[in-house]
């Protein structure tokens, strides 16, 4: 019972999204590309593991991209690395046509996606231990100070991150906002069950594409940070 009033109902308490859903306008390739591909590569939510064989056709490492926009970083890494499963998360359905279209323009087979909040697939649809590597690419920085605890990289989120990590498995994550860095290093340092792969920030790896935004910033001077750390 609530201390200060005694006779009302306790309320639940509402999540902290590190999302809004916003109204975004489709073009007619995402639309059909929704409509014709859709069934095949988005796969539903569902409050229980995933059975990644099943879902991609064959048994591969199981990479989990959070957040993936409109998908032009995550279909160049899907194509640049058949030998491995990726599923992408993403609650924004333009970004979700923009990326089916690319799946069906690049014929890509090792490539799923899951329409949901990254939260909920992790804790119901992530089995402990299974995910080869996590990408989170410039997640929202929420740059106002009063609305940081809407940033999703947070304790309790990265511990559920490391969570379902293999042995060995790698998560990496970028943000072109210097303060966010900041934090992201703090908070994925002060996480036991990972390990950071450089001193502090790690030089831009391989598999991540430079995008026309990052190159645009970098021609203005601006920076970018990665972060790579491995689950001990």
């Amino acid at each position: 019972m609530n201390a200060e009033h005694p006779s009302s109902p306790e309320r639940p308490q509402r999540p902290i999204r590190s999302f809004v859903l916003r109204a975004g306008r489709m073009g007619t390739g995402q639309q059909r590309a929704l409509l014709e591909l859709g069934p095949r590569f988005v796969l539903p939510f569902e409050p229980r593991p995933l059975d990644a064989p099943a879902a991609f056709g064959r048994r591969a490492p199981l990479v989990l991209e959070i957040g993936f926009g409109m998908g032009d970083a995550t279909a160049q890494i899907a194509a640049a690395q058949p030998q491995t499963d990726f599923l992408g998360v993403e609650v924004h359905e333009p970004g979700v046509g923009a990326l089916l279209k690319q799946i069906g323009d690049r014929g890509l087979s090792n490539l799923r996606i899951v329409q949901h909040d990254a939260v909920e697939v992790l804790q119901q649809m992530i089995a402990p231990a299974t995910l080869a590597g996590v990408h989170v690419y410039f997640p929202d920085p929420w740059h106002k100070k009063r609305h940081h605890k809407r940033r999703l990289i947070q304790p309790a989120f990265v511990d559920l991150l490391a969570s379902r990590l293999a042995p060995g498995a790698y998560l990496h994550c970028a943000t072109d906002w210097q303060d966010y860095a900041q934090q992201m290093l703090e908070v994925l340092s002060a996480c036991p069950a990972l390990a950071n792969t450089a001193t502090a920030y790690a030089e831009r790896p391989d598999w991540r594409p430079l995008t026309k935004f990052e190159a645009r910033g970098q021609r203005l001077g601006h920076g970018v940070w990665d972060l790579l750390f491995t689950r001990r």
